[in-house]
């Protein structure tokens, strides 16, 4: 196998968008985005995007490609990330990959696990249930039906808790039972980097970053696309806040310290997440660039 697809993880801040133009421009290649966030054309400066420059460095794919309107989900980009890779991997044997979206990244390197189609009427009575029992009557049940998964998914995230029910109530077997029964086949080999920092200077990062957003315009961007604040694209960090704003219920000063408590928060999430991939080797975010460059391309030899 001798395409191969680098990946660059790590929490948000961090620094990987301008570790992805280095090695581009190492490797003479292209950059695949798999930050879902970014992939909207209304919204690049909360989203923190490659500017205007950095694009120019390298060619980049799906970023920018859909609008807030669009519905785009994670097993759509798999579809299109696939079928790029396998057009850059004709004329490219590497690729570079970033993104802090744990679930779009693995959805490219791993694929996902099969499930039945659910009912809608499933969901529907556990949306309601949510409603009118509360997020711990849903995670009980789960306790109950499914210990595996009760003790391995986010319950405070009623989203996943719903998921792993719908499953098993209209399969009668435990969500888990479906997992990682298929493994999708990829023809090309990860290596997968991350980039690292002790906390408070992640947070410290975080902080400044969102100032400059602030600096940018990313409130008159918010305005923008307020009327549109119920599409799925603006339910993330920096809109919401923003958009409580605008509606009164909160001051500017405090909705700006929110979005950065809210960002850390995430950025906390990603760790965890990322973190949980052993074969992902990790450095610190201000590692000299050839000690990266020297590791890729030790790998990209044993491996091809």
């Amino acid at each position: 196998m001798n395409n191969y697809l680098i990946s660059i993880v790590g929490p948000t801040g961090i620094g990987k968008t301008a570790l992805s133009l280095k090695l581009a421009s190492h490797f003479n290649t292209d950059v695949i985005s798999a930050d879902s966030r970014q992939f909207y054309k209304e919204i690049p400066i909360g989203t923190a995007a490659p500017n205007a420059e950095e694009l120019e460095v390298a060619s980049h794919h799906f970023i920018h490609h859909k609008s807030i309107k669009d519905t785009y989900s994670v097993g759509a980009f798999e579809k299109d990330a696939i079928e790029k890779l396998e057009l850059l991997h004709s004329s490219k044997s590497v690729v570079v990959m970033v993104g802090g979206s744990g679930l779009y990244v693995n959805a490219v390197i791993k694929g996902f696990d099969e499930f039945p189609d659910v009912a809608t009427e499933i969901r529907e009575q556990l949306n309601s249930e949510l409603e009118s029992k509360g997020l711990e009557f849903l995670q009980q049940e789960l306790k109950r039906l499914d210990p595996k998964s009760y003790e391995t998914i986010a319950l405070k995230n009623p989203h996943r808790v719903i998921r792993a029910l719908e499953i098993c109530r209209s399969t009668g077997q435990p969500y888990s039972s479906f997992l990682n029964k298929h493994k999708a086949q990829r023809h090309f080999k990860t290596i997968s980097i991350g980039l690292k920092a002790e906390r408070p200077l992640i947070y410290e990062r975080i902080n400044n970053r969102v100032d400059q957003m602030i600096e940018n315009g990313l409130l008159e961007e918010a305005k923008a696309v307020f009327n549109y604040r119920n599409m799925n694209a603006l339910n993330t960090v920096g809109y919401k806040e923003l958009f409580n704003y605008f509606d009164g219920e909160w001051t500017l000063d405090f909705a700006i310290s929110e979005i950065k408590k809210n960002t850390r928060r995430f950025a906390k999430r990603q760790m965890t997440w990322f973190q949980k991939d052993s074969e992902t080797q990790w450095f610190e975010y201000d590692t000299d660039i050839q000690n990266i460059i020297n590791y890729l391309d030790n790998e990209l030899k044993k491996t091809s």
